[in-house]
């Protein structure tokens, strides 16, 4: 089993900057893959980045290249997530997940087994 912690989010205006993070919990077996979702309200769970125990990582949308950055702390269990220049457009739930997976970059949450408890990120002037 893995659990996950989230912390951080918040509001903040255009242009403004946030991080999250997200402390885990169980065995590297259960979280090879570890990622960031968000979803908007009305909109379905889309993936953000996701990150392996190796530190590969991919960036599973266009939008969050170049704004987001996707971090993991082997040592302290902890991924992370730094978004800058945020927008309107990117307040959401935001998620960390895990899975055993160990294929190629996972970015649909289907793919992901286990879920934290979801942050609140609001963007507004």
């Amino acid at each position: 089993q893995v659990q996950l912690v989230q912390s951080g989010g918040g509001s903040v205006q255009p242009g403004g900057s946030l991080s999250l993070s997200c402390t885990a919990s169980g065995t590297t077996d259960n979280r090879r893959w570890m990622g960031w979702f968000r979803q908007a309200p009305g909109k379905q769970r889309g993936g953000i980045a996701v990150i392996n125990t190796s530190g590969d990582f991919t960036y599973c949308n266009a939008f969050a290249r170049n704004r987001f950055y996707i971090s993991l702390d082997r040592a302290k269990k902890t991924l992370g997530l730094q978004m800058n220049s945020l927008q309107p457009e990117d307040t959401a739930t935001y998620y960390c997940a895990a899975t055993p997976y160990s294929g190629p970059y996972p970015c649909q949450p289907r793919q992901f087994t286990y879920w934290g408890q979801g942050t609140q990120v609001t963007v507004t002037s």
